[in-house]
């Protein structure tokens, strides 16, 4: 099953709805850390056949919710981050750390941790 621009999965909401909730204001990650929300799973077919957790698969794409000002360089310098709050981007299998704001599940990752940028 195919969604959201040819992906399968949906995203649990875009830049408007965080900058709303005010959540992007009260949680602002450090140096090279960004705040994603993953992709929720698609546990349903559109015909309504509910799908066994194995034939799921684990979310490895999400939305960057946040951005610190970036890594710094040997001399003190910012490095600028290369993802910006709305893009959509492809994460590890494993790490980051679990962040809950507001009855919502967030992940903490460094920068150098995202996978790739995805269009």
């Amino acid at each position: 099953m195919i969604l959201n621009d040819g992906l399968p999965f949906k995203f649990l909401g875009c830049r408007n709805e965080f900058v709303a909730s005010g959540i992007a204001s009260r949680l602002k990650p450090l140096f090279d850390r960004v705040l994603i929300s993953k992709a929720e799973k698609i546990t349903t077919t559109k015909g309504g056949i509910m799908l066994p957790e194995k034939a799921v698969g684990k979310v490895l794409e999400g939305v960057v919710v946040a951005v610190g000002p970036g890594a710094r360089s040997q001399k003190g310098d910012f490095i600028q981050p290369q993802v910006k709050v709305g893009d959509k981007v492809l994460l590890p299998e494993y790490g980051g750390t679990k962040v809950e704001l507001e009855d919502k599940e967030y992940h903490l990752f460094r920068e150098t941790d995202l996978l790739a940028k995805l269009d």
